[in-house]
């Protein structure tokens, strides 16, 4: 895959949402970030800006580490995207991810996906059929919370997005800085 085809430049950014605290008696979807997520969160969304990857449109998971991890991130741009909280991001797998980003309006070319792990890392494996540098192989080993893959294909719908036809460009783990 070399990531050049028919139709325009597209790219898909995959966001593990940022760390989460794990308190007692609070259901999985309810679960907020810990104060590790709260630092690495807007990282993530100065790396974003700062690799020039702002999206046109946020597809987020509906549990609350991914809302306060997109809000984090967000806030760091001058004017942040349309976001579309998505329940079927919640606990989806590669193939229903990629369900939802089907429906993804084509006049969107950069779209930001945030959502969760085992199903996120699947997907970026699952597109990726090449990469740049050894970010593949990275992935492979582990997509930890906020990390950031991006993935570019050209493509006039994205529908037309499916498995091995993306390129690798980008994999950023953000982390914020520690307060003493």
């Amino acid at each position: 895959m070399n990531g050049r085809g028919a139709g325009p430049l597209r790219r898909l950014v995959v966001l593990r949402h940022a760390k989460s605290a794990w308190p007692v008696g609070v259901p999985d979807h309810e679960r907020p970030l810990a104060a590790r997520g709260r630092r690495d969160a807007p990282a993530a969304g100065r790396a974003l800006a700062e690799a020039d990857c702002l999206p046109d449109l946020a597809l987020c998971s509906t549990a609350v580490r991914a809302t306060q991890t997109w809000e984090a991130v967000a806030a760091q741009w001058g004017t942040p995207p349309p976001v579309r909280l998505d329940r079927r991001v919640y606990a989806a797998d590669a193939a229903e991810l990629l369900d939802v980003v089907h429906e993804v309006p084509d006049g969107v070319r950069t779209l930001l996906l945030v959502g969760h792990n085992p199903g996120l890392e699947e997907l970026v494996l699952d597109l990726a059929g090449d990469a740049l540098d050894d970010a593949l192989d990275t992935v492979r080993t582990k997509f930890p919370t906020s990390a950031v893959a991006v993935l570019a294909w050209h493509g006039d719908t994205w529908s037309a997005l499916t498995p091995g036809t993306a390129l690798l460009t980008d994999l950023i783990v953000a982390r914020g800085e520690k307060k003493s």
